[in-house]
């Protein structure tokens, strides 16, 4: 048997049921802007803009002009000719046939020196028994030996190094890499093999070198 009482609370039940959501017009979601310097990429292009501020701030450092040039003449160019000697140079007089010395002086009509680094020297030895050969003929005693303080160097980097500090060198190389480095370098010539003969580019007075 139902009470009346019990009607009551029925009632009161079915009137607390679910609260209705009323949806809010025109209001959106907060985002954070995508300028805000919170933002991480935001952050590093502010960073590297302070950073090329400050670097444009300081005082630039401009190369001295070598005393030796005559606009692109290299005074200091003269026989006897010093020739760097790079280690695909040898390799390929060798597999030519060519005598470096001889090869040297029918190009330049001059006497010349080739020079050989340590690093370069240190190259030949770690290429081992395949280059046994071209590291006979660099310690030949008409070879002048240059000591060079590069520890752990490219023997590429060390020659484009020393012909830039000196500019009293010709670099000899095969290596198309290193030439395009050297004609960067003004008044360096460089020398290369062409044809079964040594040539050198950018040296006028260099009279046995074919056209």
């Amino acid at each position: 048997v139902i009470s009346p009482n019990d009607d009551d609370d029925l009632s009161t039940t079915s009137k607390m049921g679910k609260a209705k959501k009323t949806r809010k017009f025109a209001v959106a979601k907060k985002v954070i802007s995508p300028n805000d310097t919170r933002v991480k990429s935001v952050a590093k292009k502010a960073e590297e803009k302070r950073a090329n501020k400050e670097k444009a701030k300081e005082p630039r450092q401009i190369e001295q002009t070598s005393s030796a040039l005559w606009f692109q003449y290299n005074t200091q160019l003269g026989p006897p000719y010093h020739v760097l000697v790079d280690t695909n140079f040898l390799n390929f007089s060798i597999r030519n046939k060519l005598d470096v010395v001889r090869s040297m002086m029918d190009c330049l009509l001059a006497k010349c020196i080739p020079c050989i680094t340590d690093c370069v020297m240190g190259e030949l030895e770690k290429l081992g028994s395949r280059f046994r050969i071209a590291l006979r003929m660099a310690k030949d005693p008409r070879f002048e030996r240059i000591p060079c303080n590069c520890k752990g160097v490219y023997a590429d980097d060390c020659i484009a190094q020393m012909a830039k500090q000196w500019r009293c060198f010709i670099v000899a190389t095969c290596d198309t890499e290193l030439r395009r480095r050297i004609r960067k370098i003004p008044g360096v010539p460089a020398m290369y093999i062409s044809n079964r003969r040594y040539t050198v580019e950018r040296m006028p007075e260099a009279f046995g070198a074919p056209p």
